[in-house]
């Protein structure tokens, strides 16, 4: 009768997680407005993209014709190098996103570096924040119409050249370069600012231990900053790469703008969107442009792939990835 009493008044068992589970719906509830945001304004127009990438649908005059299936017709037509060089628009693209992202990443790093620098003590860190930032508040349209009266033939910068150049100014917008240079430019200015502001998060985040630690194993400013700071940042650098290259390949106002939606000199400067809106505007070939955006999606994604599987992972993690599914292998083959 006791040990009866007993395992009656034994205590029940707790439930795993704790009062973790009846939490679990909030999140839950909390994802319905993202959610439903992205599969009605994000997803489906994606999906009705590739659908209509395989057919022909346009407007002629007051009439639209289609949707016909015609399969790759679409595809076949970009491909077509005596109408368009689908790979000529791309390196336009990617030698115009280069000429900014490169400055960008350096000056971003070493600005990053020098505001999170505890010894340094700097003043007014708030105010140079502020600054750095502001261009990225600044329309693209306002700030390519700004560079363009800048570097215009009556502008400032020609006023200065002229005194050194017999009077002559130098059109920049004439040669490939020079114009290829005024965007980078301008989306260097225009994003540096928001990659710092990254990558300064990412150094507050390192634990201050560690750097005091290679500073009394006698490592210099130098050597903390390329074996502790870069790797121990790795993964912010990498998202802002691909973010950055993303928004790089949908490059469309600051050289529609600049170019007066010409895309010179000689098509030099016009980019993969600029070819797209050429097919939406006007009379649009819905078809064709749901074509190049699918090209576009998987240059996007082949690009950000080869980006992340280079530059996400060090030689020594990749290494000991492969060592751990050699081992699951071998283990499965023995029947472990």
């Amino acid at each position: 009768m006791a040990q009866q009493v007993a395992v009656e008044k034994a205590p029940t068992p707790k439930k795993k997680g704790g009062g973790i589970g009846k939490y679990k719906k909030w999140g839950y509830i909390f994802m319905i407005p993202f959610t439903v945001v992205f599969l009605v304004f994000q997803a489906w127009p994606l999906i009705q993209t590739f659908y209509y990438s395989v057919f022909e649908y346009f407007r002629s005059g007051l009439d639209y014709i289609g949707p016909n299936f015609v399969g790759l017709d679409n595809f076949a037509s970009i491909f077509d190098f005596s109408k368009v060089n689908i790979f000529g628009l791309t390196y336009n693209t990617l030698v115009m996103w280069a000429i900014g992202f490169i400055p960008q990443i350096i000056i971003s790093l070493l600005f990053a570096y020098w505001f999170t620098n505890v010894r340094l003590r700097l003043k007014c860190l708030g105010l140079f924040k502020t600054i750095i930032y502001m261009p990225n508040l600044i329309m693209a349209s306002a700030f390519a119409m700004l560079i363009f009266s800048i570097f215009s033939d009556i502008g400032p910068v020609n006023d200065i050249i002229k005194i050194f150049n017999n009077g002559e100014p130098f059109r920049f917008l004439d040669y490939t370069y020079s114009t290829m240079g005024l965007v980078g430019l301008m989306n260097f200015m225009m994003w540096f600012g928001n990659t710092t502001i990254l990558l300064m998060a990412a150094m507050m985040g390192i634990n201050e231990s560690v750097i005091e630690a290679a500073e009394i194993d006698g490592a210099n400013s130098g050597q903390i900053f390329w074996k502790i700071t870069l790797p121990l940042i790795r993964p912010i650098l990498v998202y802002v790469l691909i973010t950055s290259l993303i928004g790089g390949l949908q490059m469309y106002d600051v050289p529609q703008i600049l170019t007066n939606g010409t895309g010179g000199p000689n098509f030099t400067t016009r980019t993969l969107i600029m070819y797209l809106s050429s097919n939406i505007s006007g009379n649009p070939n819905y078809g064709l442009a749901g074509a190049i955006s699918v090209v576009i999606f998987i240059i996007c994604a082949a690009l950000s792939l080869i980006v992340y599987y280079g530059f996400a992972a060090d030689k020594t993690s990749r290494e000991a990835n492969k060592a751990a599914k050699a081992a699951l292998k071998a283990e499965k083959r023995r029947g472990v």
